[in-house]
């Protein structure tokens, strides 16, 4: 049959069918770029419970969690409670290549793993920063904000490693010792973002409700604890099919998030593992740090209370 094959064990289907609309791609060209970052892709997937964005033909893409029942008896698994579901939701966990193959074939296009891993014990493996510039911002506000957050963690002896989110923004991951509390984390993650907001309040905000940022770059800090965030080398769901792409500090004002796509990042990366490469080893965090971060509110938290309270007043001006 046309468009059929058999890769690692996995028999894969309708590869010259078109990705999605906009894509400028095929299922083949999924498949073949998602075989070439295999290794590399695995590294920052393994033993972390997945979650993907797929998208059937003709349908609206869709964030897949819980295995279908007709997933193979092989892959990898771990079956955890989800209290806002209030079910149990059995993940993957994409240790292999052959796995990242049977997503492909699904359709799954993008790739989101925990910060934890499948054992919680050893806590969150990274801090990550999420910068996203403004509407009809260009890609360089958020290349000035990624260099805030640098020189926030340099200031307390820290580093990070830095790739396109695949959309608009850039993401900033700092690996942590192990053992580190969840919470702990999440507020040395705020603190750094705060910190960052002092050094150029013009460019930055840390203001969770869009419409308090004020033409400026977002530094989100939300991603914490079990949380997802797009894996290095993942595609997405946007026009011409980008991908999350890892550089070099260096390489930051050189690029252009639309440079690397399932169709070109193969050939920009070669057999190099820039997200492997550039990360530190994992770094204690300083008490200064995770205390100041206590003392910051939580920002969905806190947009949630602020947005009932302008719900208030708004229906309160209303009623005079």
């Amino acid at each position: 049959m046309s468009g059929e094959e058999t890769r690692q064990g996995v028999t894969l289907t309708n590869l010259d069918k078109p990705l999605f609309d906009g894509a400028d791609a095929t299922k083949r060209d999924l498949v073949d770029y998602l075989e070439f970052v295999g290794d590399r892709m695995v590294r920052g997937l393994r033993e972390r419970p997945l979650s993907v964005v797929r998208i059937r033909p003709g349908q609206e893409p869709f964030m897949q969690k819980n295995l279908p029942k007709y997933t193979p008896e092989w892959m990898a698994r771990v079956t955890i409670w989800a209290e806002s579901s209030r079910r149990e939701v059995t993940y993957a966990l994409c240790d292999d290549v052959r796995t990242l193959l049977w997503f492909g074939n699904q359709r799954a296009i993008e790739y989101h793993p925990t910060l934890l891993l499948a054992d919680h014990s050893t806590g969150p493996t990274h801090l990550v920063l999420d910068l996203d510039p403004p509407p009809g911002e260009h890609f360089r506000q958020a290349v000035r904000a990624a260099e805030l957050i640098r020189a926030a963690l340099h200031a307390d002896g820290l580093a990070g490693a830095v790739k396109t989110s695949g959309a608009k923004g850039l993401h900033v991951f700092v690996p942590i010792a192990a053992g580190t509390g969840i919470e702990d984390a999440a507020a040395a993650t705020r603190a750094v973002a705060a910190r960052a907001e002092r050094l150029d309040a013009d460019l930055a905000t840390t203001a969770f409700i869009r419409e308090d940022r004020g033409g400026k770059v977002f530094l989100d800090s939300t991603r914490s604890g079990g949380t997802t965030v797009v894996a290095a080398y993942s595609p997405r769901v946007r026009p011409g099919a980008p991908v999350s792409f890892p550089l070099s500090w260096s390489e930051l004002d050189g690029i252009s998030p639309g440079d690397f796509t399932i169709r070109t990042a193969a050939a920009a990366l070669g057999d190099r593992d820039p997200w492997r490469d550039e990360m530190p080893p994992p770094q204690t965090l300083p008490a200064d740090l995770i205390e100041e971060g206590h003392t910051i509110p939580i920002a969905r938290v806190q947009a949630m209370h602020e947005g009932k309270r302008r719900a208030r007043a708004r229906r309160a001006a209303t009623d005079s």
